[in-house]
């Protein structure tokens, strides 16, 4: 189905959402106590340290499991399926789920931090950056604005 995607979100999609999936995996579940500090990027000098336990280490690498669990659906759905239907009732899931995730990072960001793009640190912008880039370009994909995908190529039916 890859193949079929317009130039564009095909790259997207398929090389550029997989290897952001992957770092998300990677420092989730080798350095979960990173990845849980630098998830609120700290604006002041002010802002207290991050209490880690062993229970938000489990979480970071369940987290980080789910993401590997996205990176394999990703590439199993793009790169095996022929139904246009299939990727898009997946982009549309995953359209939800951006929104759903931009909106609970805004909520635990708080209205200036959110708004203070030049203080973000790279978890910041990996988790509203790529995601409103990958929500809007699904967003321009679902409406059709790459213009249409190339057709399914059907083999030639032998007449008897």
């Amino acid at each position: 189905m890859a193949s079929q995607l317009p130039a564009v979100p095909r790259f997207v999609f398929t090389v550029f959402e997989p290897i952001s999936l992957l770092a998300g995996f990677f420092p989730a579940v080798f350095s979960p106590d990173w990845f849980i500090t630098e998830q609120i990027a700290s604006l002041t000098a002010n802002t207290p340290t991050v209490s880690l336990t062993e229970n938000s280490r489990v979480v970071a690498r369940q987290l980080g499991n789910c993401y590997g669990l996205a990176f394999l659906v990703a590439i199993a759905v793009l790169y095996s399926t022929t139904e246009i239907k299939v990727v898009r009732n997946y982009l549309v899931a995953l359209w939800i789920a951006d929104i759903g995730h931009l909106a609970i990072t805004y909520l635990a960001l708080g209205h200036e931090k959110a708004m203070a793009i030049g203080e973000w640190n790279p978890m910041t912008w990996g988790n509203v950056g790529v995601t409103l880039f990958l929500c809007l370009t699904r967003t321009a994909y679902l409406l059709g604005l790459f213009g249409p995908g190339r057709p399914v190529a059907t083999p030639a039916r032998k007449m008897q």
